[in-house]
């Protein structure tokens, strides 16, 4: 594995571009940003981006340039698989924001496309690589805990109208939805790369009346599992002013519980476990109010892989899964039925 750094291009610069380019800043040993690409050229030339990276506006300097050996698209939903088959299909690596799609259709179209063509492809989930989660992940597979009996996965979020009147935001046509897609998305995957996939799935979303949106604000299901444990999701931002995103896990010889970065862990046997540090997640009016240590994790972890050839710890083909999840959630609330997942 070669010691140079891994030269790679950024493809959108907006409002969820800066936690990426931070930790682009702090990886510059490892990472040699060559291009920024923006269809705006004066939201462009306004953006904070790394020190030595050349802007542009036309697409085709990245495509052309056989030096750039990975992509992160950071694009809304509705532009990335378009995207990632301009830029898989000329070889180059790709590292996307979540969600993969706007629908599981297109999401599964994304991952093929990478997988014909020969590319990695990660995904910007970056929950999974908190310290506390990947405790508690290894604490999982030693079976200490024992079976899983139930779970509760919360995101007790707000955001202001104001964020919503934005163009595009809360739509299905560029964002695929509302607030599973674009916040839970992430305590949801999380809660899934813990414990499962589950065999069935019931919801119900609604829009309420703190906002005036398309795409749903608020929702509450229920994950059933084969082995008769039952894990429960609510999602919202109309719980003001916004609450850390919590999962407890309980199972038959302990209790874990999961709080924006901190894992706490109670065993019957008397034993007890802390694990992590508090962190901000954007729960609150600004969405951007959070540290960038996770996406700096994913990234460098992106890195590695792509250099050793290895697969990334956020696959596309992982990633699917917690579309799949939403799909599911969304068509029971649509036909007031339980969907099966397999």
């Amino acid at each position: 594995m070669t010691s140079e750094r891994l030269r790679l291009a950024v493809i959108g610069a907006g409002l969820g571009s800066a936690p990426h380019f931070r930790s682009l800043e702090d990886l510059a040993s490892e990472v040699d940003v060559a291009w920024v690409y923006g269809r705006n050229a004066q939201r462009l030339a306004a953006a904070v981006t790394p020190a030595d990276a050349t802007k542009t506006t036309r697409l085709g300097d990245i495509l052309d340039d056989a030096s750039v050996k990975a992509v992160l698209v950071l694009t809304p939903p509705n532009t990335h698989l378009d995207m990632v088959l301009q830029v898989a299909k000329v070889g180059k690596h790709v590292l996307v924001e979540k969600p993969l799609e706007i629908d599981l259709f297109r999401a599964t179209a994304l991952v093929e496309a990478c997988e014909t063509c020969g590319v990695s492809l990660g995904v910007m989930l970056q929950h999974r690589l908190r310290e506390a989660a990947l405790g508690l992940q290894a604490l999982i597979k030693t079976g200490e805990l024992g079976e899983l009996v139930s779970a509760c996965a919360s995101v007790r979020w707000w955001r202001p109208q104001s964020y919503y009147d934005e163009p595009g935001r809360g739509t299905l046509a560029r964002d695929g939805g509302g607030v599973l897609m674009t916040q839970a998305i992430h305590t949801l995957d999380l809660l899934l790369s813990l414990i499962g996939m589950p065999e069935r799935v019931s919801g119900h979303a609604v829009t309420s009346p703190v906002h005036t949106m398309e795409s749903e604000d608020t929702v509450t299901a229920m994950l059933h599992y084969a082995n008769g444990a039952v894990a429960m999701v609510q999602a919202t931002t109309a719980a003001y002013p916004g609450y850390p995103e919590r999962i407890e896990l309980n199972f038959s010889q302990g209790t874990a519980t999961l709080e924006s970065g901190t894992l706490q862990v109670a065993f019957m046997n008397g034993k007890s476990l802390t694990l992590g540090n508090q962190e901000a997640s954007g729960g609150g009016a600004n969405p951007m109010g959070f540290d960038h240590a996770a996406h700096r994790a994913v990234l460098q972890d992106f890195v590695r892989a792509v250099r050793s050839g290895t697969a990334p710890a956020v696959t596309g083909r992982s990633a699917l899964n917690v579309q799949r999840v939403i799909a599911a959630i969304m068509s029971s609330s649509r036909n007031t039925e339980t969907v099966p997942l397999h």
